[in-house]
């Protein structure tokens, strides 16, 4: 795995733990509501959010 992936794991894993930290509640309402959602809307976020990502990435390289 190079060092950069790890890094972007790792920042990940803060960001994700700082949202959990910060704001419990919210979290579990958004999760409430994304599991009313089909698999086909999620996936749809899930392929507009690598998109996203991908993109950003390649404008901040």
């Amino acid at each position: 795995m190079s060092r950069e992936l790890l890094l972007a794991f790792c920042l990940m894993l803060v960001i994700e733990g700082l949202v959990l930290f910060a704001a419990p509640r919210g979290w579990q309402a958004t999760m409430r509501e994304a599991a009313k959602l089909s698999p086909r809307a999620l996936r749809l976020f899930g392929a507009a959010a690598i998109g996203v990502g991908l993109v950003a990435l390649q404008l901040m390289h």
